[in-house]
């Protein structure tokens, strides 16, 4: 684990306002190429964002936030993330969150219509990502 003074400045932005904004010693996020740790004084860049788990690493604990997609920019010793939607797994549903998957599931084994399968298949991803962040509530530090 990283252990040096520098933190990132960890900001989350969605439509309804600001999700996060704290320091941590070390940020992985998914990327749509996979996943990324990135620490202070990563070189600047902008990536897009798959659906995924932030994990931010804050000495001991580590937290953990879903977020659907969108884009995170790298610049000092800032990471800023603009997204559609992100949940901290206290305020994830299960039950709903199941209900989304089986729903879904459904919907794209019946469908023959392309954009309503790619909404389904938009939703069975945020109902998966739901269900694993849950998951992992009881296993991160914190």
């Amino acid at each position: 684990m990283y252990k040096g003074k520098q933190k990132l400045q960890v900001k989350v932005v969605t439509p309804r306002g600001t999700k996060v904004d704290e320091r941590a010693d070390m940020v992985i996020l998914r990327c749509t190429t996979g996943d990324m740790g990135i620490l202070p004084g990563h070189q600047p860049f902008s990536m897009l964002l798959d659906y995924g788990v932030l994990r931010m690493v804050q000495q001991d604990r580590e937290r953990i936030l879903a977020v659907y997609g969108g884009i995170a920019q790298v610049k000092g010793d800032q990471i800023t993330i603009l997204t559609d939607g992100a949940d901290w797994p206290e305020e994830i549903d299960p039950v709903r969150a199941e209900a989304d998957r089986s729903a879904a599931e459904r919907r794209l084994a019946e469908s023959g219509d392309r954009v309503a399968a790619q909404q389904d298949r938009a939703l069975l991803d945020r109902a998966r990502l739901q269900l694993s962040v849950r998951a992992d509530q009881g296993k991160s530090k914190g």
